[in-house]
C-alpha cells in the first residue's frame, strides 16, 4: 500500500483571503440590516432591495479602504 504525500499548490489554497470573506461577510450584513429597515419603513420592497444593494456596494468599498 503506497501513500502519496500531501498536494501543494492550488488546491491547498483557500478560495478567498481571510481579508475578503471579512469585508464581504460584513458589507453583506450591512446590507441585509439597511434593507430590511427600509422596508419596514415604507413597505416597498424594490427600494428597499435597491437600498439593500447599494448599501451593501458602497460599505464594499468603505471596508476595503478600511480594514487594511
Amino acid at each position: 500500500m503506497t501513500t502519496t504525500p500531501p498536494a501543494s499548490g492550488p488546491q491547498t489554497e483557500p478560495l478567498l483571503p481571510q481579508r475578503a470573506v471579512l469585508v464581504l461577510l460584513s458589507a453583506s450584513f450591512m446590507g441585509l440590516v439597511v434593507g430590511g429597515l427600509t422596508y419596514f419603513s415604507t413597505g416597498n420592497v424594490a427600494g428597499a432591495v435597491l437600498a439593500g444593494l447599494t448599501c451593501t456596494g458602497v460599505s464594499t468599498l468603505a471596508l476595503h479602504q478600511l480594514i487594511g
